[in-house]
């Protein structure tokens, strides 16, 4: 499958996208859709902001898949805890894994091309120059699973279902967005969009659109909000084929999907089946994995990459163990904290907490050296703030200091980096820690007769909420470092039920949280920093409120150029550091993965996805060698 639009939001509750972007590829002056003679209007097949789009309208594939990658066999993989539903747009229940291969969206984007996006379930699409509405020429060929035709009246039923019991974050953006859905013929809609909302937005909300059954749901009576084990009728190339709950999911690749000659996907969808097994914890899948009872594994501990691949099935060849590039921007991995509790808003108990957590010691003991520091929200890409601020970003945030928003020192000091420790010990030396208490001190926070802070009689107390037992061993030292200085802090685990829960209901005082930056942000960033998200967002768990943010958020938003986009996102960044709501933890920029060598992948891969259900591909002749000396089930 094409990889799905690049959404200014989130419509599912689980993740957000990087943002689609727009304009591009003129076709010629067209006659408005209103028949309104001297209105320019651009039919393209693609769109993109920054630059001309990678694939004009007759490619025949995309430059990086084997378009004669073999289709069969089956890929296994892990997943963790449970699962109670197939709905994915819903914050009820726990998801199922790779649910995204159920449904598709009008555009999609590539693995190649950071700014473009392409017709998919359309074949071109028309907009204005004033961009205030788009019409996308949908493709007459796209079926759901049991054959019936999709229409544009599907996209418009699910998109007034999405309004009327979808997620509130997307919900509040969209109706900021489009004003009126409208279906011109059975294979024509129109989105008209408010005169407010961003225009280097408007055509990714409406090109992320998906289309569910109107038949299908009107006969089951089926709600968007609800947790449910019967996922909606859609149109992707993969179907439920079995499933326990809990403990297995199998998808079935569709044998009549309509899109399978579809150039976006001329070497993809490659496997018959992806397998799906679910394990306790990661120590309990590694042990299934080396029995080879699934085949493919994303590596993301760094002690089991490092001292755990010598079973005997990678001793045998049976395994490959492979560290490929990733040239995505780098995740902010972090903790981040719980802004709704008073005691985590003031930055000095926040700096002090931050302080404490040694990288350097746990990179040196726990990760084997393997990571590097999370700095920046856009890390390892020209986005990240370095530095002093230059002129330009100078002069966006001048405004914002003379306000009394900001300090004068963001225009005049480098950019706040992660704290440093030595790795000789995890306990940070004695200059860190006389400081992290001072800060301490200074917020009010007194030590007693037995070490731990007080103020106002309530005592200082810190829970590090998790539900993974291989983080148990990077957060006990931190524990420890945290106790040290007087924080009461301790690390409660939990399962992934109970997790999901205290996240979406703010219980907790730090919790993991990964900032999943694109290269094009835009209306997105409501959704992770915005105030207006602050009490009700997946993304902003840290319930940031700060109008500086706000403002800068909508700079970058109303970006026009490249380098106007930068300069706000530099900007924006070198401000959400400065706030210090997090307590940034590692990152690395290859994909380290193993499977059983039966797998086969493009060489190189694309820069922007590993893809392994995309464009991998199953190889049937060493397949049956593994099966025959037993190397896998």
């Amino acid at each position: 499958m094409p990889i799905r639009a690049r959404l200014p939001l989130s419509l599912a509750a689980p993740a957000l996208a990087a943002p689609l972007v727009l304009a591009a590829a003129l076709a010629g002056p067209a006659a408005a859709e209103d028949g309104t003679a001297g209105d320019e209007v651009t039919v393209a097949h693609g769109v993109s902001n920054f630059g001309a789009l990678k694939y004009g309208p007759d490619f025949a594939h995309l430059d990086y898949v084997n378009p004669d990658a073999p289709r069969g066999g089956e890929i296994a993989l892990w997943a963790s805890g449970n699962f109670d539903s197939f709905n994915p747009y819903t914050r009820k229940g726990v998801t199922a894994a790779q649910t995204e291969v159920l449904y598709e969206s009008i555009m999609v984007s590539t693995a190649d091309d950071p700014y473009g996006s392409y017709c998919y379930l359309c074949t071109t699409l028309e907009y204005p120059e004033s961009r205030d509405w788009v019409i996308f020429n949908l493709r007459d060929d796209v079926t759901f699973w049991d054959g019936s035709p999709v229409t544009a009246e599907d996209f418009k039923y699910t998109f007034e279902l999405f309004l009327d019991q979808g997620i509130t974050e997307y919900i509040n953006v969209v109706k900021s967005f489009i004003a009126d859905v409208e279906v011109l013929d059975p294979h024509r809609i129109k989105f008209t969009f408010t005169p407010e909302a961003p225009r280097r937005d408007v055509i990714g909300i409406a090109g992320g659109s998906t289309a569910f059954s109107k038949a299908w749901f009107e006969e089951t009576g089926a709600r968007l909000d609800e947790s449910r084990l019967e996922p909606f009728l859609g149109t992707g190339p993969y179907v439920i084929g079995s499933f326990d709950v809990g403990r297995q999911i199998v998808y079935d690749r569709n044998p009549d999907f309509w899109g399978a000659a579809h150039p976006l996907n001329v070497g993809q969808n490659n496997f018959d089946r992806i397998r799906v097994e679910y394990y306790s914890d990661s120590a309990a899948a590694f042990e299934a994995f080396k029995a080879g009872d699934y085949t493919f594994r994303i590596e993301n501990s760094s002690k089991d990459w490092a001292t755990g691949y010598d079973f005997p099935a990678l001793d045998k060849g049976w395994v490959v163990k492979e560290q490929l590039p990733d040239g995505n921007i780098g995740a902010g991995q972090a903790w981040v904290f719980n802004l709704r509790d008073p005691k985590w808003q003031d930055p000095r108990v926040r700096a002090a907490v931050r302080m404490m957590f040694n990288f350097e010691w746990s990179n040196d003991t726990l990760f084997f050296g393997l990571y590097e520091r999370v700095n920046s929200f856009w890390e390892n890409s020209d986005l990240e703030a370095t530095g002093t601020p230059g002129e330009a970003e100078a002069a966006l945030l001048r405004p914002l200091v003379d306000e009394g928003l900001l300090p004068e020192t963001l225009l005049t000091e480098p950019v706040v980096m992660a704290p440093e420790n030595s790795a000789k010990d995890n306990l940070p030396d004695r200059r860190v820690r006389r400081k992290a208490a001072g800060l301490l001190e200074d917020a009010g926070w007194t030590a007693g007769a037995d070490g731990m802070r007080s103020k106002d009689g309530k005592r200082l107390t810190l829970t590090i909420l998790n539900y993974s037992p291989s983080f148990d061993r990077i957060v006990n030292p931190y524990v420890e470092n945290l106790r040290a200085i007087g924080i009461d802090a301790r690390l409660e685990r939990v399962d992934i039920s109970q997790y999901i829960d205290r996240r979406r209901t703010s219980d907790y005082d730090l919790v993991n949280h990964t900032f999943s930056m694109g290269f094009e942000p835009g209306v997105g960033l409501r959704q992770w920093y915005d105030s207006s998200t602050a009490e009700d967002s997946s993304r902003n768990l840290m319930g940031l409120e700060n109008p500086a943010v706000d403002r800068l958020v909508t700079a970058v938003i109303d970006a026009a150029t490249l380098d106007e986009l930068s300069t706000g996102v530099h900007a924006l960044d070198r401000v959400l550091r400065h706030l210090g709501f997090w307590v940034p933890q590692w990152f690395k920029n290859t994909h380290t993965v193993a499977y059983y060598d039966m797998y086969r992948h493009p060489d190189p891969l694309p820069p922007l996805a590993l893809g392994y259900l995309n464009f991998w591909w199953y190889d049937a002749e060493a397949a049956d060698a593994l099966r025959a000396a037993g190397a896998i089930n």
